[in-house]
């Protein structure tokens, strides 16, 4: 899979939390990869299971990183979708040395344009430009 391909598995599988208890995330990662949709190798599964799992561990903080910049707005008013890419960039953005900043936001935009509603990539594009600004 490419990185492109990659990160809309995990955005996916964060997707999921939103509609799942914490505690059952992992029971809901083992009907991910056993979805008929879901083809990759080892190596990729294994790539989405990790970073997948890094980003729950951080949800709260990345959760609360999000809010503290969107003015008016926090992940609980925020659709699901755009929570979901918001939390997938954020981590990348904060917490991945092997992404550039301007690489994960790029994707994000990308991610919203795909699976979110007209408004969605410039909703994100404005979120997380707020992270580029030094506070």
């Amino acid at each position: 899979m490419s990185r492109r391909e990659l990160r809309e598995q995990i955005f996916k599988f964060v997707f999921r939390v939103e509609f799942n208890d914490r505690d059952e995330m992992g029971e809901q990662e083992k009907l991910f990869f056993e979805d008929d949709e879901f083809n990759a190798n080892e190596e990729d599964t294994k790539y989405i299971s990790e970073k997948s799992g890094r980003i729950l561990e951080k949800l709260d903080e990345i959760d609360n990183m999000i809010n503290t910049r969107a003015k008016g707005w926090t992940t609980q008013r925020m659709g699901k979708v755009e929570v979901a890419i918001l939390r997938v960039a954020v981590y990348e953005m904060i917490f991945d040395d092997d992404v550039p900043v301007g690489v994960a936001i790029n994707e994000a935009v990308e991610l919203a344009k795909k699976f979110g509603q007209e408004e969605s990539s410039g909703f994100v594009n404005g979120i997380l430009a707020k992270f580029t600004v030094k506070e």
